[in-house]
């Protein structure tokens, strides 16, 4: 039972009978993560831009539309520049803050890269339109989020710091509330609570929010997936204990492995102190833009559409389950699921409990198919896993257990400094390798983060610039031009 100060109150607050009107704010994620989590990445800009005028006049308080594994998918297998979808949106985008996931050292990517392409990268994404940045690590190791943090706020940017949300004997309300101030003091404009596998339950949210409000006088905004079935719950409990901002995608691209839904969560929290001003008839235009993209698109369609208990009980986000369920089929072991769920808790305690998201999730769960298939637990290590004991990736939220570390890496001596120290700049590298190819200083950018997928895209791209611009013809020797 939840005192006084839980939902007993929620009968008042609705009514409007304690204190101030607090308006709740949306952020809409369909531009970004709600096609990530169920349409394999796969939406296209054309289908963005004949609805975002639209959604410009919504009231929503921002869209998330870039960022995340948006950048790579673009070029892997739409043909599309990442960077031109930022400013086609920028220019249609007229009210409405633009966002983007950013995952701090990692940038787009799924490594650390170097400083100075960090900075850059920061400084592009802000001149090409990007209004907030939400910066977070996988680790939850501010170190790997204080050089892109600090060039947000030179670049005069909106800096949301996110705390990855999850649950282990080292991961408390206090801990969490800590790591809001300390983020405040590096200074986040807002706090994310960015919970990537649907683990918040609604008691929970009401608790950590009042706990980082009470640390800090910043904005919470909350980010959930749908995977466990809570996600609105959380969503209604983290209001009433003072969140200021939510993500929500519009219905056709909601709930599964997605956000949940827009339209509930405004009709939720109408005619009370915390009414969106979001207008429901006015979304569903929106709404039916996007079922015709949902309908177009159906086989890429994946994931989950209903609840995945096995997250409640693994901890194990929808997407990293995909993922383990493709290892397993390929290897024609599909049978051992169930043994590899289990083990997936147990390989996380030993590397020291990590929250489960890009890239620490693909760690975890590789090992723990490797320690599955091969019959000895720690017998065959990924080198990405063996430098995560190194101290490459960050500091754990715990002490590794010291005889599997034994295993993994000898007699090695981990790290101590932030792993972005010890990498040699960058850009100017990536520039000399793309001289030929550079039609925009993003494009050196774009090589220095993804080079095998960039190398034959930008090609391409200079290809139909030549050909548009000039009528340039004559074919470039090793260039796969697009039909």
């Amino acid at each position: 039972m939840i005192s006084a100060n839980g939902f007993d109150i929620f009968a008042e607050q609705i009514k409007g009978e304690r204190g101030k009107r607090k308006k709740v704010l949306v952020t809409e994620t369909v531009l970004r993560d709600a096609h990530q989590s169920l349409m394999a990445t796969r939406m296209r800009t054309k289908d963005m831009l004949s609805i975002a005028a639209r959604m410009d006049e919504i009231g929503y308080y921002s869209f998330e539309m870039w960022g995340g594994a948006t950048f790579d998918a673009a070029m892997r297998f739409l043909d599309e520049d990442p960077w031109e979808r930022l400013r086609a949106l920028r220019r249609v985008v007229k009210k409405t803050k633009l966002q983007m996931l950013l995952r701090g050292q990692n940038l787009v990517g799924y490594k650390h890269y170097p400083d100075d392409v960090v900075r850059e990268f920061v400084k592009r994404a802000v001149g090409n339109g990007l209004d907030i940045i939400r910066v977070f690590d996988a680790l939850n190791d501010l170190r790997n989020m204080e050089v892109a943090a600090d060039q947000v706020k030179k670049e005069g940017a909106h800096l949301q710091l996110s705390i990855c949300y999850t649950i282990s004997p080292v991961h408390t309300l206090e801990s969490f509330a800590k790591l809001a101030l300390e983020m405040k003091d590096m200074g986040a404009d807002s706090i994310c609570i960015k919970d990537m596998a649907g683990l918040l339950s609604p008691v929970v949210a009401y608790r950590l929010v009042r706990a980082i409000k009470e640390k800090c006088d910043l904005p919470v905004h909350v980010h959930t997936h749908y995977t466990s079935g809570m996600g609105s719950m959380a969503y209604l409990a983290a209001v009433l204990a003072g969140a200021d901002i939510i993500d929500c995608a519009i219905s056709p691209f909601a709930m599964g492995t997605s956000q949940p839904p827009t339209e509930s969560l405004v009709a939720a929290l109408k005619d009370s102190i915390y009414d969106t001003g979001i207008e429901l008839q006015d979304l569903v235009p929106i709404a039916n833009h996007f079922k015709v993209v949902r309908e177009e698109n159906k086989d890429l369609i994946v994931g989950l559409t209903g609840v995945d208990i096995n997250v409640l009980i693994y901890q194990i986000p929808g997407g990293m389950y995909s993922n383990l369920v493709s290892q397993l089929k390929e290897q024609n072991a599909l049978e051992k699921l169930e043994e590899v769920l289990r083990e997936v808790p147990k390989v996380r305690r030993e590397m020291g409990y990590p929250p489960l998201v890009t890239p620490t999730s693909q760690l975890v769960g590789t090992q723990a198919t490797l320690n599955v298939l091969v019959g000895k637990r720690w017998h065959i290590v990924p080198n990405e896993v063996k430098m995560y004991f190194l101290g490459y990736y960050g500091r754990p939220p715990a002490p590794v257990d010291p005889e599997i570390a034994k295993k993994v890496v000898g007699d090695e001596e981990p790290i101590t400094c932030r792993p972005g120290e010890i990498l040699e700049p960058g850009l100017e590298e990536a520039r000399e390798a793309i001289k030929p190819w550079i039609l925009q200083p993003e494009d050196v950018l774009t090589y220095a983060l993804f080079p095998n997928v960039a190398k034959d895209f930008l090609v391409r791209k200079f290809a139909r610039t030549l050909k548009r611009d000039v009528g340039f013809e004559e074919p470039i020797e090793g260039v796969a031009y697009p039909v």
